[in-house]
């Protein structure tokens, strides 16, 4: 059974591994195979799923597939770029696209929704967070949230105006998580935390570096830390790392295929990495890592 957590102080309900809509929405992906993953992951317990707007045709394929099971899960979506007329990081562009991910997703409301990687000098400025309490206190979205890395990532936790944060935490990306997500942990006046990129995009499957690739900075990381997995898959040692973090709530993993998916919840399931794995992993990136930022 896929554990179920409390997300931060907003009420909601997540499992440890969630869905990351991303690639649901690709073209190349069938509305067959979109259709199996979503419902494939409700069925395993998902209660998480991730997407946004820029996210090709995701946000209409949970509309239509899921319309009928919107009380089975929680819905996270991101926007706030240009949109309509209204340009980027603007009152207009967040209702705008807040709007519009409502008719998209075919709902009443948003249970989250992130301001897409947002940078810090907007932040500042504050008119931002007063449109998302509008929107929430109009009943359009349950939680506003702020998704993006390194001292963006810092302002908007700190500032207290944001009840869920989304950001990269994995073993080769650990910023975000000794300097923000970890200091908060899992008390009740914690922001929800949605760790993105819990598998480092999987730089083991590359034997030489992946030029022009978008793992090509992980692949690098992942050369220098020169970890040993032990009796363990990488995919299962990485998850496991993140999924268990201090004040991470859920993972989200991305794919189209529903088999993927059914063995990162299994490997979830196993539960935390032994203390001896996470000592090894803390000291590689003591030793080599600890002057990384988070990758973006």
């Amino acid at each position: 059974m896929l554990e179920q957590r409390d997300f931060g102080a907003t009420g909601l309900r997540v499992s440890a591994v969630g869905l990351g809509a991303g690639q649901i929405g690709e073209d190349d992906v069938t509305e067959e195979e979109a259709a199996a993953v979503l419902h494939g992951a409700i069925d395993a317990g998902v209660t998480l799923i991730d997407t946004a707007a820029s996210y090709g045709s995701s946000e209409e394929r949970i509309g239509r597939h899921l319309a009928g099971r919107r009380d089975e899960f929680v819905l996270s979506t991101k926007g706030g770029q240009a949109i309509d007329g209204n340009a980027d990081w603007t009152p207009g562009a967040v209702l705008a696209s807040i709007d519009r991910s409502l008719r998209r997703t075919r709902s009443e409301r948003l249970d989250i929704f992130f301001l897409h990687s947002c940078p810090v000098d907007v932040l500042r400025r504050g008119d931002l967070q007063e449109t998302l309490d509008d929107a929430v206190a109009a009943g359009k979205v349950g939680v506003a949230g702020y998704s993006g890395d390194n001292e963006h990532l810092a302002f908007a936790a700190d500032s207290g105006r944001f009840g869920a944060i989304e950001t990269s935490v994995n073993v080769v990306d650990q910023w975000n998580l000794r300097n923000v997500v970890g200091r908060v942990d899992r008390d009740r006046s914690a922001p929800g935390v949605i760790a993105k990129r819990p598998i480092a995009n999987a730089p083991w499957r590359f034997a030489e570096r992946p030029s022009g690739h978008y793992a090509e900075l992980y692949w690098e990381r992942f050369r220098e830390l020169d970890l040993d997995p032990g009796e363990l898959d990488w995919g299962e040692l990485a998850l496991r790392f993140t999924a268990y973090a201090p004040g991470v709530h859920t993972a989200i993993v991305g794919t189209a295929k529903p088999e993927h998916l059914r063995r990162n919840i299994e490997a979830a399931g196993r539960g935390p990495l032994p203390a001896e794995t996470l000592t090894v992993l803390d000291q590689a990136w003591q030793r080599v890592g600890g002057n990384w930022p988070s990758s973006t």
